[in-house]
């Protein structure tokens, strides 16, 4: 079967810092893929330059085998590729509802119109109403962004991205600075994403990462490492021994 998502030879140079060099990799269709590695190791730079945010200095990028290499990062979107960030992307003044009712009905073509026409459209409603449910945001859906628990502000942007309707998902580490206490409602939302979504998850608690990925892939000093099984990973000596600690012999 064809990847949904691959690299060949993905290379970014700033300036004499290579912070991406010959990646090349195979994302299957309905994955659930992790990357990993020590901080530096090129994670960040490398979902920038797969959804656009960044251009390769080499290599080429494939959407279901269409090469979007040179394609801008709204119409990688439009495409099928979305992506949450390290630090969020919200409108702090907006609340959920507003929020994804924009998000809804933007990728239906009548973003413009949001404010006259999303609640005369059954269509925006219902799936407003389904994205809020499923991602636990109704006992704040009328609540100022800005003034959310962190938790709930992640888990309304990756209902953001699922808004637009992607195909493959990149989610930038969608636990960082979340409170303990508010990251299992986190770990069982990433847990409970679309079969049909390929993810491609960055994140630096392996709690969330071996309870979620099917294929975890290891980036060091920009290059891929090792790409294996999670199970395989966490026995590999080499990974131990530059990234995951012998605290995973347990």
């Amino acid at each position: 079967m064809a990847p949904v998502l691959e690299t060949i030879g993905l290379v970014k140079r700033f300036g004499g810092i290579t912070a991406s060099s010959d990646v090349s990799l195979k994302i299957a269709k309905g994955a659930r893929h992790a990357l990993i590695g020590p901080n530096g190791a090129g994670k960040t730079t490398l979902v920038n330059l797969l959804t656009g945010m960044l251009r390769p200095t080499e290599g080429r990028i494939l959407l279901d085998g269409q090469d979007i290499t040179d394609t801008q990062a709204y119409t990688r979107v439009h495409l099928g590729l979305a992506r949450t960030f390290q630090i969020n992307q919200l409108f702090g003044e907006m609340t959920p509802i507003e929020a994804i009712g924009l998000a809804v009905s933007e990728r239906m073509g009548t973003g413009r119109q949001w404010w006259r026409l999303a609640g005369r459209k059954a269509e925006v409603v219902e799936e407003v109403a389904q994205l809020i449910d499923q991602f636990h945001l109704g006992d704040v859906m009328t609540t100022r962004t800005a003034i959310l628990p962190y938790g709930k502000q992640r888990l309304l942007e990756i209902a953001l991205a699922i808004a637009c309707r992607p195909r493959v998902l990149l989610l930038d580490e969608p636990a960082a600075g979340v409170p303990d206490a508010e990251r299992h409602e986190i770990l069982t939302t990433v847990a409970a994403l679309p079969e049909d979504v390929t993810v491609v998850l960055i994140e630096h608690d392996m709690d969330l990462v071996f309870s979620f990925a099917d294929r975890i892939s290891v980036l060091v000093n920009g290059a891929l490492f090792v790409e294996d099984t999670p199970e395989a990973v966490a026995r590999d000596p080499r990974v131990k021994a530059v990234y995951l600690g012998e605290a995973l012999d347990a």
